[in-house]
């Protein structure tokens, strides 16, 4: 099992990246990330984690990572594809239907 973003959901993590370093600091900016990277690494464990989303989009999951962001995937047969990485309640669901 591995973990691949789509290149929307790294645009979100260097988006939620240049926020935090403009509203807070670099360094704040660089632990928060790497602390989504090491969760998000963990659905090479755990993929089945997070609450099904069907009625979105079929074999969505999402999962929430500290109070603040929501994390779109989808568990495949050997991946877990991060379809996006959504901060502060943007709505993702629009966002997810959008896109397909």
């Amino acid at each position: 099992m591995r973990v691949i973003l789509t290149p929307l959901a790294e645009r979100h993590v260097d988006q939620l990246h240049e926020y935090i370093t403009t509203q807070v600091s670099g360094d704040r900016a660089d632990s928060y990330v790497s602390r989504i990277v090491e969760f998000r690494n963990g659905f090479v464990i755990f993929p089945l984690r997070g609450t099904k989303r069907d009625d979105i989009l079929p074999g969505l999951r999402v999962a929430g990572f500290e109070r603040r962001v929501t994390i779109a995937f989808v568990v495949m047969t050997d991946s877990v594809l991060i379809e996006g990485i959504y901060y502060g309640g943007q709505d993702f669901e629009a966002a997810v239907r959008d896109q397909t």
